[in-house]
């Protein structure tokens, strides 16, 4: 159903519900009957349902019409090219300070991704961490199948001059993802639940999607580039590293508290050893 070699025009399918179903149902539309369609196919947790819109009658196939049913309700133009900014892994981004959330479920779009950062970087560990919320990724069998298919009709269809919805999306996760561990990182996030069995598999995965295919249009720039911004500020990675090495578990906390008042009363003791004389 899926593949872009076994697709049917949209006018026969068109055709065919005319001359059946809409005259038992004289209300119905295709595009509802497809919709428990868009509901099977849907590997983000959130729902697409909301998306979809009478425009959508006038599809080439069905592939094409799940391909519309990922693009944004509100006007989000991609950008020309990858970021010029340099870019970080999920683990990376982790030891900058980074936290990775799932979208809001009131999202509209399914494949939204945001950036906050913090207004303070110095004091990121209590004023408001930054925050990289993405949608929640299932995968498993089906999901390599389903974005291939979609980015290859996304790169045969004219309208990719002006936008590469899907095709943004799985370069997006093709940067925040280099090995298992970024795919862990994320799971732990709670944004990707991996069926494979294996996170290399689903690392192997992610990174061959866009492989030998040219990148012309990339929703997420702004977002990039302020990931890089922050990963670059001096404070996000130092109070990060801090973080990690002394206040990761309750024993690495007493050590370097145990270790602060054994200094203070050296420093003490030597003061008075000194005075005493």
């Amino acid at each position: 159903m899926v593949l872009v070699e076994n697709q049917i025009p949209f006018f026969i399918l068109q055709d065919i519900f005319d001359s059946t179903i809409l005259k038992s149902e004289p209300t119905a539309s295709l595009t509802t009957l497809l919709l428990p369609l868009v509901q099977i196919c849907n590997i983000f947790e959130t729902s697409i349902t909301a998306n979809i819109t009478p425009r959508l009658n006038f599809q080439d196939h069905i592939l094409g019409f799940l391909e519309n049913c990922f693009h944004p309700s509100r006007n989000n133009s991609p950008s020309e090219g990858l970021p010029s900014s340099a870019i970080h892994s999920a683990v990376e981004l982790d030891r900058a300070g980074v936290i990775f959330k799932p979208n809001n479920p009131d999202e509209p779009w399914p494949m939204a991704m945001e950036f906050k950062s913090c207004p303070l970087a110095c004091f990121s560990w209590c004023w408001g961490k930054p925050t990289l919320r993405i949608p929640v990724l299932l995968i498993d069998n089906f999901t390599e199948l389903f974005l291939r298919n979609l980015i290859a009709y996304e790169h045969s269809s004219s309208s990719y001059k002006t936008h590469g919805y899907v095709t943004s999306y799985a370069m997006a996760m093709d940067m925040l993802v280099d090995t298992e561990e970024d795919i862990a990182k994320l799971i732990e996030s709670k944004v990707v639940l991996n069926h494979l069995g294996s996170n290399e598999k689903a690392a192997d995965m992610i990174n061959s999607l866009c492989k030998q295919q040219p990148i012309r249009m990339f929703c997420y720039v702004d977002q990039w580039q302020d990931m890089d911004t922050h990963y670059n500020n001096y404070w996000p990675k130092n109070i990060a590293a801090l973080k990690r090495t002394y206040f990761s578990s309750p024993w690495s906390m007493i050590t370097l508290v145990g270790g602060i008042a054994l200094f203070v009363l050296t420093v003490v003791q030597t003061i008075y050893a000194v005075r005493a004389r």
